[in-house]
């Protein structure tokens, strides 16, 4: 009888030897969502990982997303006190206004709220004018701010507010990255995140809303923070959307959806598959990493973002990068070379950073079974000596 238990327990551990490094080692990657807009992407803010993208790179018109840009610039670039007065120009413009007066006097932040909350055209070409004389001088000195200060390469915006021109183009990342950007300036995320706003116009007293579903909560959604629409028939439905869960500072971009509600689709889906599957995490400015007895260290505090199920690996690779890999997502950060003169040799205390390897020998998939063995084996000494008593 004892020699059938002990046939069973060693079956048993066998087999645990086999499978609990495969259960561990392997993570089945999650289901990509089903998006129907043209382009899209998603983005974290905050380590500028892509976790999602669809035609990111292809040129698309981008509708009032526009005036995301738009309102970062004349935030960076004007006197937010400044008076403006309105041109007929302005007040001419098509499609959504604020219903400004010729010769109406307003203030620069005012008309960025009225643009970027109620998407008025009229308040775009005000503020465009103010800044730069013209539309046309406006869009010039935009086009360098956007390559220059946010570093982004194919986007030509003709106008400041997105009305068809069959050369006003961007691409979904390159609108991610004006959005990442102008996230960092409180001015813009107070007005970005503005669901309704008192208007005291010359002409116009009411109460302006952002167009914007998921911000103003007609599609409950926790963690939205901020948001912009649009749409011209040329362009489609297109949504910009800012949510943030804890660590997690997620954006959206659609492009292009023949549906007005379907676009809203494409952004719950994006939010939900980067809130169930990633996380992020940071590493102190100063923390090393060794690559045999060279010594590196991170130069300055960075984030990175991994799965949310899965333990990420670290290594120093021989250019002095810092590769953190999981089955999903792969970053790479430079690293700072320690000189020579103030490295020493390695220690017991330093074997653990080389390579900074968090799937190494002494990991869980290893342990487990590991320690079913020693069990067996003491279980195993334990017979023989009942045996022997005997």
């Amino acid at each position: 009888m004892k020699k059938k238990y002990l046939t069973l327990l060693l079956v048993v551990l066998t087999l645990n030897l086999i499978v609990s490094p495969q259960i561990f080692a392997e993570t089945s990657e999650p289901e990509t969502p089903t998006i129907e807009s043209e382009a899209a992407i998603l983005l974290e803010a905050d380590s500028g990982q892509v976790l999602y993208s669809k035609n990111e790179e292809k040129e698309m018109y981008p509708a009032s997303l526009t005036k995301m840009a738009t309102a970062i610039y004349a935030i960076e670039k004007g006197n937010l006190d400044d008076v403006v007065t309105i041109s007929a120009n302005a007040v001419d413009v098509d499609g959504t206004t604020v219903f400004l007066v010729e010769e109406e006097k307003v203030l620069l932040k005012q008309l960025i709220q009225g643009m970027l909350i109620n998407s008025g055209n009229d308040a775009s070409v005000a503020i465009a004018e103010h800044l730069s004389g013209s539309v046309k001088k406006f869009s010039e000195d935009l086009n360098t701010y956007l390559t220059k200060v946010i570093g982004i390469k194919d986007t030509q915006l003709n106008n400041p507010h997105g009305l068809y021109n069959p050369g006003h183009v961007t691409t979904a990342g390159d609108l991610a990255r004006i959005v990442q950007y102008a996230m960092k300036n409180e001015v813009f995320m107070d007005i970005f995140g503005t669901k309704y706003l008192e208007w005291n116009g010359k002409t116009w007293d009411t109460t302006i809303q952002t167009h914007h579903k998921l911000l103003k909560g007609e599609y409950p959604y926790e963690g939205i923070t901020g948001g912009k629409n649009g749409f011209v028939s040329k362009s489609g439905y297109t949504l910009a959307t800012t949510a943030k869960k804890d660590d997690l500072s997620l954006i959206v971009v659609t492009l292009n959806h023949p549906m007005k509600d379907g676009v809203y689709t494409d952004t719950i889906n994006l939010l939900d598959y980067g809130f169930e599957h990633f996380k992020t995490s940071k590493i102190e400015k100063g923390t090393s990493y060794f690559l045999g007895n060279q010594e590196y260290v991170i130069p300055e505090t960075v984030r990175y973002t991994h799965s949310l199920h899965e333990e990420v690996k670290k290594e120093v690779q021989d250019e002095g990068v810092l590769r953190i890999q999981d089955s999903m997502l792969t970053t790479t950060i430079p690293l700072h070379q320690v000189s020579r003169e103030k490295e020493k040799q390695l220690d017991t205390t330093s074997v653990k950073s080389s390579n900074n390897n968090s799937s190494g020998f002494f990991d869980l998939s290893t342990m487990i079974p590991i320690g079913s063995l020693c069990v067996f084996m003491l279980i195993l000494v334990f017979i023989r000596k009942r045996r022997a008593q005997r």
